[in-house]
C-alpha cells in the first residue's frame, strides 16, 4: 500500500510540476500587471467612467463603459461599491451594466493568465467578454431605461476604503502584490492540483466523449461545469489548458469562461444584494444564455474558418 501511495504521489507531482512550469510565468506577470494598474491606474479608470456622463454618447456609451470594465483591476466585491458611487454621480444604468458585466468577467490580470491557453482562446475570451458587457448594457437600456425603471439597488454598498495609501510608491506596489498573492495564490495552486488529478485519473477518452464528440452538448456541459466548479479565474486556467488539449472545443471553453466567471459562488451573494431577487434571476439567465449562444456561435465560426 505504501509503495502504491508513493508511486501515485510521484505521478501527481510530475503532472503538477509540468502544469506549474507552463503557467507560473503567466501568473506572476498577471499579478504584477494587475497590481501596477490597481496602484497607478485605478483612479484614472474611475475618472474616465465618471467623465462619460458629460458626453452625449447615448446608447454608444456602453462601448467605452465595457472597455473600461475590462481594464478595471477590481474583483466583484470592489466593482459593486465603485459602481454604487458611479450611480450616485449620475452614471446611467445601461453604462453601469456594461461596466459591471465586463468587469466581472475579465480584468488585466486574468487576461495575462489566459495567455497560457493560446492566442485563439485569449482572443475569444477578450472579445466575448467585451460583447457580453455591451449586450448587458443594451438589454438594460431597452428593457428598463426606456420604461423609466431602475435595474440596480446599491443601497447598503459603500465604496471600499483605499488600501493603496503608503507614501512610498514602491512599498505601495509591493503591498498590493502581496494582497493579490494571498487572494489568488491558493486557488492557483488548487487549480494546478486539480489539473494534475484529472491528468492522472480521468481518461482522455472521457474528455473527448464529454466535450468533443457532440459540440453542442459539450458547450452545454462546459457552461454547467463552469457554474459549479469556478472559484477563481486564474485557478481554472490549468484545467482549461488540460481540457482543451484533451478535445474540448473552443466554444465550450468560451462558455465555461463566461458562466464560471459570472457565477462564482463567492460573488453571487453580492450580486443578489445589488440586484434583488427578480433581477438576480435575470442576471443568471442572461449569463447562461449568452454563454451557450456565444459558445455555439464560436464553434460554428471555427468550422467555417478553421
Amino acid at each position: 500500500m505504501i509503495e502504491i501511495l508513493r508511486r501515485e504521489a510521484v505521478y501527481l507531482w510530475f503532472y503538477f510540476s509540468i502544469q506549474f512550469e507552463q503557467i507560473f510565468q503567466y501568473y506572476v506577470i498577471g499579478i504584477i500587471i494587475g497590481s501596477l494598474i490597481s496602484v497607478f491606474g485605478k483612479q484614472k479608470i474611475n475618472q474616465l467612467v465618471i467623465s462619460l456622463q458629460k458626453k452625449k454618447m447615448g446608447v454608444f456609451g456602453v462601448i467605452p463603459a465595457s472597455i473600461l470594465g475590462i481594464a478595471s483591476p477590481l474583483c466583484l466585491y470592489g466593482t459593486i461599491p465603485v459602481a454604487a458611487s458611479f450611480a450616485e454621480k449620475g452614471i446611467r444604468d445601461d453604462w453601469l451594466a456594461a461596466f459591471m458585466m465586463s468587469s466581472i468577467l475579465l480584468n488585466p490580470q486574468l487576461i495575462i493568465y489566459s495567455a497560457a491557453l493560446g492566442r485563439t482562446a485569449l482572443a475569444i475570451r477578450i472579445v466575448s467578454c467585451f460583447i457580453c458587457g455591451l449586450t448587458a448594457g443594451l438589454c438594460i437600456r431597452f428593457f428598463y431605461i426606456r420604461k423609466n425603471k431602475s435595474f440596480f439597488n446599491f443601497s447598503g454598498f459603500a465604496e471600499q476604503k483605499n488600501k493603496d495609501t503608503d507614501p512610498n510608491l514602491f512599498l505601495r506596489l509591493l503591498k498590493n502584490i502581496w494582497r493579490n498573492l494571498k487572494a489568488t495564490g491558493p486557488y492557483f495552486l488548487i487549480g494546478i492540483a486539480l489539473a494534475a488529478i484529472f491528468q492522472r485519473y480521468i481518461p482522455e477518452s472521457w474528455l473527448i466523449t464529454l466535450f468533443a464528440n457532440n459540440k453542442a452538448f459539450g458547450v452545454l456541459m462546459a457552461a454547467s461545469v463552469g457554474v459549479s466548479l469556478y472559484a477563481c479565474g486564474g485557478g481554472t486556467i490549468p484545467l482549461l489548458q488540460y481540457w482543451i488539449a484533451g478535445g474540448m472545443s473552443i466554444g465550450a471553453a468560451g462558455a465555461f469562461m463566461i458562466t464560471g466567471q459570472a457565477m462564482k459562488i463567492t460573488n453571487l451573494g453580492a450580486m443578489k444584494i445589488a440586484l434583488g431577487v427578480k433581477h438576480f434571476v435575470l442576471y443568471i439567465l442572461f449569463a447562461v444564455i449568452f454563454a451557450l449562444l456565444s459558445g455555439l456561435l464560436i464553434d460554428r465560426l471555427a468550422v467555417m474558418f478553421p
